[in-house]
């Protein structure tokens, strides 16, 4: 494909992902228009709020600000005061990842992954801006460099791996390059490296499956809660439908809180509350059907989950060493500490970063402070990986001895 079809193909698949990502919140949105408003009011507000759900799902503060009067009549003169929403909807995010990375592997099969990646991410970055730009208003302000770099980062990201795993089937241009120089370094350092990051994410994929069993557990036992919140909202048909939508939006940060509980710090839904295997202490909470979900005290066996990141980190540890040893040969305790405190890392910083994505501002007042602390959760989960990973590394079945593999001239 030449150079210009590549720039062409790379900005279409861009703007397919955005127009995806914002089409739905702003189908249900313009159905309850047409129903429940009967085309009354202007469109144009669906369509703000449509692009502020979109923004929100990709880490883009948006200071909201309720009418003086409005909250006066409500009771409520505080929130007539600007409120910064920083609180990530991840399903959206989840989403462009998953379209950047088909996008970046069909990129890369067509030829020239640079340049159309480059591009690709160029006109992402640019129509983000651009639908952030129709969406200001006093009452919802995006933040505009924010829509310009954050969803371009989100699609980056899926990009690159679209690319990699493209790489890893056909080996073309740049990855080739790639791999060259990364078989030029020592083979002990190059096998301790690979073994850390599979072990450090192989343990936090694990926990992170854990929790997301966890969370569907939870939906079922607590159901009658939720249908309970449901009703109380009052939301008719095509309103409920709506409200789902933007629940299924918030289903990933649930599940990094989730992990974040089984590490052990967990999360806080408004300041001052804490749910943890310790125990749970919880003030008001948003009437959001999902978050009745939450366990409202303190968790029997609670103690037991602490167990999932170490089990999972112990199999991780297992699952490396054989490749490890094939590539080292005898196992030292420095190569296998090196290996566990590097797997510690990568995990530990992984799962504050997955952490602080899930959590911020949520709204006025104590609603400042929701989902895990991120610092906390990252140092915990590295040191439980670290041990785990050593421990599973040195319990795992010896392989018959062989040679380690040769360096690289």
């Amino acid at each position: 494909m030449s150079r210009r079809l590549t720039l062409l193909f790379a900005s279409l698949e861009a703007l397919l992902v955005v127009a995806i990502g914002v089409a739905i919140p702003l189908v249900p949105l313009t159905i309850t228009w047409a129903v429940h408003f009967g085309f009354g009011i202007d469109w144009v507000a669906f369509w703000r709020a449509a692009v502020d759900v979109w923004l929100l799902g990709h880490g883009v503060d948006v200071t909201f600000t309720l009418d003086p009067a409005l909250a006066e009549g409500l009771g409520l003169p505080a929130a007539g005061e600007p409120v910064v929403v920083t609180i990530a909807l991840l399903g959206f995010a989840l989403l462009t990842v998953l379209l950047g990375a088909r996008a970046g592997r069909r990129i890369a099969e067509n030829g020239h992954p640079l340049l159309g990646a480059g591009t690709a991410v160029a006109v992402f970055a640019g129509l983000s801006l651009g639908v952030a730009a129709t969406a200001l208003h006093d009452a919802a302000r995006p933040s505009l460099w924010q829509a310009a770099v954050l969803p371009a980062l989100v699609f980056g990201v899926g990009i690159l791996l679209g690319i990699l795993r493209a790489g890893a089937e056909a080996r073309p241009g740049v990855i080739a390059r790639l791999r060259e120089r990364i078989d030029d370094r020592a083979a002990v350092l190059r096998a301790g490296a690979a073994a850390a990051v599979r072990a450090g994410i192989g343990a936090l994929a694990l926990t992170t499956a854990v929790a997301a069993v966890l969370v569907a557990v939870l939906f079922f036992l607590r159901f009658s809660e939720m249908i309970g919140l449901y009703e109380a909202l009052h939301t008719e048909v095509v309103g409920g439908i709506a409200l789902t939508a933007g629940q299924l939006a918030l289903t990933p940060n649930l599940v990094l809180w989730a992990v974040a509980w089984l590490v052990g710090p967990g999360f806080a839904i408004g300041t001052g509350s804490f749910v943890s295997p310790v125990g749970t202490a919880l003030g008001p909470v948003p009437a959001l059907p999902v978050l009745g979900a939450v366990p409202t005290g303190d968790t029997p066996l609670g103690f037991a989950g602490l167990l999932v990141p170490v089990v999972a980190a112990f199999l991780a540890g297992i699952a490396v060493r054989p490749a490890l040893a094939r590539e080292l040969g005898r196992l030292r305790v420095p190569d296998v500490l090196g290996v566990a405190a590097g797997a510690g890392v990568v995990g530990g910083l992984l799962a504050g970063v997955l952490a602080a994505a899930s959590g911020g501002a949520a709204g006025p007042g104590r609603l400042a402070h929701v989902g895990p602390d991120p610092l906390l959760v990252g140092l915990v989960a590295a040191v439980e990986f670290s041990v785990a990973v050593a421990l599973g590394i040195a319990a795992a079945p010896r392989l018959p001895a062989r040679e380690p593999s040769p360096q690289p001239r």
